[in-house]
C-alpha cells in the first residue's frame, strides 16, 4: 500500500521546508521536496524555437529524475496534490513544471495550489483552507523572462567569443549592471578635483564649552561663502581673528524623524551589506534558512521570517496589531501609538506579498539566540529591529540654527552654528538605518542657549584645505540600490547579478568596492557600441515592466518576445559582420617567469578559469602553467613540500602541497606561518583575525606577524 493512499500529497521545494510544513500538517499529509526546479531549458543549445512562437523545449533536470519519479508514484495513491512552492513567479513556474514533468493531469488526483508567505501554523492552515489553481499568467511571465534571458545570452555570447575571446558571456541584466560600474569608473577617472578651503571658528559664551560655527557669508559677495585658494583663505582667516562676534539671529524648530518601513529584498541586502558585511548571496542563503524553519527547543520547527523575496512593504493587519500590542507593553504607549502602514514606492511591487518581517514580533532575538548560528542571529536581529522600529513613534529633536556676525576691519562676515538636541528618541532606541558612503549625514553638535545680540568670544579659527571628491565606486549595497532605483532586475535576481559579473572576472573588489577589470571594460564597450538598447538601463527597465504586465494578464508573452526579437536579431547579425575584433594583446601582463621549453619570457594571460602563465612565443610554443603563489608554510602532512595557493576551475582558492601527486594534502583555508600555540600543528584563518587548528580543534585570535615576517610575505607574493 502506498504511503500516500487516502492521504494528501504536498510538494514544496526544499527538505527543510518539507520538514517544517510536515510537522504542522500532521499525519494526514505526505510532504515531499522537489529540490527546486525539475525542468529547464537544455544546456548546450538555445532550446527556444523562435520560428514557432518562441516555443521552449524543456528537459528534465538530470539530478531531479529520481525526485520526479518519486513524486509521480506518490501522487498515484493520493486524494489530492497540494502544490506549495514559493509565493512568487518562480515558485508558480516550479509548480507548473512539476505537474508537466510528473504527468499530474486529469481529475485524479485533484491538483490544488496553496500559497503562504510565512511558515507558521496559522498561515499554513489558512492557505490550505483557500487553495486555488495554478496562475498561468505568473507562469508565462516567468517563462518569458527565462526565454528572453536565454535568447540574449545565447545570441550575444558568441559575438563576444569571436570579437574578444572564448568563454565570455553576456546577459540581459548583468551586462547593464556591468555598464553602470564601468561608467562610474570613467566618471572617477575623468574627475578633476577642485581646491577649496573649509573655514570655521570655535566660539564661547563664557560659561559653556566652546562650539563650532562655519563660515557662511563673506563681505561684498552674494550667496554662500566659497574660498578657492590658500591666499584667499589667509585673508579671511586674518579678518576672523580680528573680528568681534555677536549673535544676530537664532532659529529653533522641532524636527521629526520617521522610521524606515520593514525590509524588502533590496533593502535587506543593502543593510546587511552595510552593517554585517554580508554579500547579497550570503544574505539570501541565511534568510532562506530563517524562512524555512528553525527547531526551537523541543517544539516543532517554525519559520522565523516571512518570505524573503519581495518588493512590498505591506504588513498583514494581524501582524500590525500584534506588533503594536507587544511594543506598547515592552516600551510604553509613548513609543508605540497606533499601527503604521507604508506605501510601496515600486510601481510593479506585488502588494499581495508582505514585507520581510518576523513571523512573531514577540519572538525577540534574545529569546532564541541559543537556537541560531551566528549569521542567523545577526540577520534575524536586523529584521526584528527594523520591523519593531517601523511600528514605533517618530524621533523628535530641537534643531537650532544661529547666525553670528563677525565684524572685522574689512567688513562683516557671517558664521553659522547648527545643533540638534534630542527631545524624544522614539524608534531610535531600537534601530537607525546605516548610511552608504555617498550619503551625507547631519552633524549633531550641542549648542549653548543663545539669544539675539549676545556677544561671543573667539577661541580659535579653523582653516583646512580640501578638494572636491569624485563619486565613489559602487559597494554591493550601492549597486543593488541603483539597480532597484532604475527598475533593473527584480528581488529574486539582485544576488545573482552581482555574483555573475564577479565570477566572469568583469569586476574585482578593492576595499569592498567594485572596480571593472580591463576585460570588463572591453566587454561593456563592445556591447554598448553594438547593442545600445540591450545596454540601456531605460530599455531594460521597460522590459521588466512588460514582464509585470504579462503577470497581470494585460499583454501576451509571445507578441512581446516577437517585438523584442526582430530588431535584436538584426543587431546581432550586423555585429557579427561589422564589429571590430579586439586586439587580445591588451590583456597580456608581464611576469618574471621564463619558459622552461624555449627560454622566452612567460606572460600572464586571462583564461576561462582565471589567469595563467603562458609562453610569449605562442602559438609557436604552447607551454603554459598555472599561477602559483608561495605561502612559505611547510606541508603539515609530508613535512617536505610547501603549501601553495592555487585556484580550481570554479575560481575557488585552495592551498595544496607542492609535492603533489606524492602528497595530496590541501585546505580551503589560508595557512598561517605561526604554528598552533597548543599542539604545534597547522593554524588556518577561519574568520577575521581568528585562527583554527584542525589537529587539536584550537580556536583563538590570529597570531601577530612580526614586521620582518610581514615584509618577507609581501616580497614573496
Amino acid at each position: 500500500m502506498s504511503k500516500t493512499e487516502n492521504k494528501d500529497l504536498v510538494i514544496v521545494e526544499s527538505p527543510a521546508k518539507a520538514r517544517t510544513v510536515g510537522r504542522f500538517l500532521g499525519d494526514r499529509y505526505v510532504v515531499k521536496a522537489s529540490m527546486g526546479h525539475v525542468r529547464d531549458l537544455p544546456k548546450g543549445k538555445m532550446g527556444v524555437d523562435v520560428e514557432r512562437d518562441f516555443h521552449p523545449t524543456y528537459v528534465q533536470v538530470r539530478d531531479r529524475l529520481s525526485v520526479i519519479k518519486d513524486i509521480r508514484q506518490a501522487a498515484r495513491g493520493a486524494k489530492s496534490v497540494f502544490l506549495a512552492t514559493d509565493p512568487d513567479r518562480e515558485g508558480e513556474a516550479i509548480s507548473w513544471h512539476i505537474v508537466e514533468a510528473a504527468g499530474l493531469k486529469g481529475d485524479r488526483p485533484a491538483l490544488k495550489r496553496v500559497v503562504f508567505h510565512e511558515i507558521t501554523r496559522p498561515a499554513i492552515s489558512e492557505a490550505f483552507r483557500e487553495p486555488r489553481t495554478i496562475n498561468m499568467q505568473l507562469v508565462n511571465a516567468q517563462q518569458a523572462r527565462r526565454i528572453l534571458d536565454r535568447i540574449v545570452g545565447y545570441r550575444l555570447s558568441p559575438v563576444l567569443w569571436s570579437k574578444v575571446r572564448r568563454g565570455l558571456s553576456a546577459g540581459r541584466v548583468q551586462s547593464v549592471a556591468l555598464r553602470l560600474i564601468v561608467d562610474r569608473e570613467r566618471e572617477i577617472k575623468a574627475f578633476k578635483p577642485v581646491e577649496y578651503w573649509a573655514i570655521g571658528v570655535d566660539l564661547s559664551d563664557g560659561s559653556s564649552p566652546p562650539f563650532k560655527a562655519a563660515l557662511q557669508k563673506v563681505p561684498g559677495e552674494r550667496g554662500k561663502a566659497r574660498i578657492p585658494d590658500r591666499e584667499r583663505a589667509g585673508t579671511v582667516t586674518a579678518d576672523l581673528k580680528d573680528a568681534g562676534y555677536r549673535v544676530t539671529q537664532v532659529k529653533t524648530r522641532e524636527v521629526r524623524q520617521k522610521p524606515q518601513p520593514p525590509f524588502t529584498t533590496s533593502t535587506l541586502q543593502q543593510e546587511a551589506a552595510r552593517r554585517l558585511r554580508f554579500g547579497a548571496q550570503r544574505t539570501m542563503r541565511v534568510a532562506q534558512t530563517l524562512y524555512e524553519g528553525i527547531q526551537l527547543g523541543d517544539g516543532d520547527p517554525v519559520g522565523l521570517i516571512t518570505y524573503m523575496r519581495t518588493d512590498s512593504v505591506t504588513v498583514a493587519a494581524g501582524a500590525l496589531a500584534d506588533a503594536n500590542k507587544f511594543l506598547k507593553a515592552r516600551y510604553g504607549p509613548e513609543y508605540a501609538g497606533s499601527p503604521r502602514t507604508y506605501r510601496t514606492r515600486s510601481r510593479s511591487a506585488q502588494e499581495a506579498h508582505e514585507a520581510i518581517r518576523p513571523t512573531s514580533i514577540s519572538r525577540t532575538p534574545q529569546d532564541i539566540r541559543s537556537y541560531l548560528n551566528r549569521d542567523q542571529l545577526r540577520l534575524y536581529d536586523l529584521i526584528w529591529k527594523r520591523m519593531a522600529a517601523s511600528q514605533m513613534n517618530d524621533g523628535i529633536d530641537d534643531s537650532t540654527t544661529a547666525d553670528i556676525s563677525a565684524a572685522s576691519p574689512n567688513g562683516e562676515y557671517v558664521v553659522r552654528a547648527t545643533g540638534r538636541v534630542v527631545k524624544f528618541e522614539g524608534f531610535r532606541i531600537v534601530y537607525v538605518e546605516a548610511r552608504d558612503d555617498d550619503e551625507e549625514g547631519e552633524s549633531q553638535s550641542r549648542l549653548p542657549k543663545l539669544t539675539n545680540g549676545q556677544p561671543l568670544s573667539l577661541v580659535k579659527v579653523n582653516s583646512e584645505q580640501k578638494f572636491t571628491q569624485p563619486p565613489p565606486r559602487f559597494s554591493e549595497a550601492m549597486l543593488i540600490r541603483s539597480l532597484e532605483e532604475k527598475g533593473i532586475g527584480r528581488p529574486s535576481t539582485y544576488a545573482s547579478i552581482v555574483g555573475t559579473i564577479e565570477q566572469r572576472d568583469y569586476v574585482s573588489r578593492e576595499k569592498n568596492r567594485f572596480k571593472p577589470t580591463q576585460l570588463g571594460e572591453v566587454v561593456s564597450d563592445l556591447l554598448t557600441k553594438n547593442f545600445p538598447d540591450i545596454m540601456d538601463p531605460g530599455f531594460t527597465s521597460g522590459m521588466e515592466t512588460k514582464l509585470d504586465e504579462i503577470a497581470e494578464g494585460r499583454i501576451d508573452w509571445v507578441p512581446m518576445l516577437g517585438e523584442f526579437y526582430e530588431p535584436f536579431d538584426k543587431q546581432v547579425e550586423y555585429a557579427r559582420e561589422h564589429a571590430e575584433r579586439v586586439d587580445r594583446s591588451i590583456f597580456l601582463e608581464e611576469s618574471d617567469e621564463v619558459c622552461e621549453k624555449c627560454e622566452r619570457p612567460m606572460v600572464i594571460r586571462p583564461g576561462r578559469y582565471g589567469k595563467f602563465l603562458s609562453c610569449s612565443g605562442f602559438p609557436e610554443c604552447r607551454n603554459s602553467r598555472p599561477i602559483i603563489i608561495s605561502t612559505g608554510v611547510t606541508c603539515p602532512e609530508c613535512g617536505r613540500g610547501e603549501l601553495l595557493q592555487k585556484k580550481n576551475k570554479k575560481k575557488r582558492t585552495f592551498f595544496g602541497c607542492s609535492a603533489y601527486p606524492d602528497c595530496d594534502f590541501l585546505t580551503g583555508r589560508k595557512p598561517l606561518k605561526t604554528p598552533c600555540p597548543e599542539c604545534g600543528g597547522l593554524l588556518t584563518a577561519f574568520s577575521r583575525n581568528a585562527a583554527n587548528c584542525a589537529k587539536c580543534k584550537y580556536r583563538g585570535p590570529e597570531p601577530e606577524v612580526s614586521p620582518t615576517e610581514q615584509a618577507t610575505e609581501t616580497a614573496e607574493v
